[in-house]
């Protein structure tokens, strides 16, 4: 399985993939449609087995230097080059008065209940 992700991540060299088709292993069970893969799966293959190193030494600098026989500078590199490449989620913090309302939008609370936790 290794060595066809790495051909097919080389041969579509970074460009966005959808999946229409997934069938389960070892089951005639497929599923069609279209799905976006997840983050992590659109790096390279190279860079997804440094990704996984990096896990594996618990985001130790110094392991990596070590197993990929690289420099500091080089891993930081690298590691902020893969970063940029991520999208993460943004959090966004709510006022409790906006959770207030958002509790009584999806029918969590009362209209009484929202009016007293609000004039609280």
């Amino acid at each position: 399985m290794t060595k066809e992700w790495f051909e097919l991540t080389k041969m579509t060299r970074g460009a966005p993939l959808t999946v229409e088709r997934v069938r389960l292993v070892n089951s005639d069970i497929a599923i069609e449609g279209s799905f976006t893969l997840p983050p992590l799966a659109n790096l390279s293959a190279e860079d997804q087995v440094f990704v996984m190193a990096f896990v594996r030494c618990h985001g130790s600098i110094k392991e990596m230097e070590e197993m990929f026989g690289i420099s500091y500078p080089t891993v930081k590199n690298r590691i902020n080059r893969i970063a940029r490449q991520l999208e993460f989620v943004e959090i966004v913090k709510i006022s409790p008065e906006e959770e207030v309302i958002g509790e009584l939008e999806r029918g969590e609370i009362s209209a009484e209940e929202a009016i007293k936790r609000l004039s609280q």
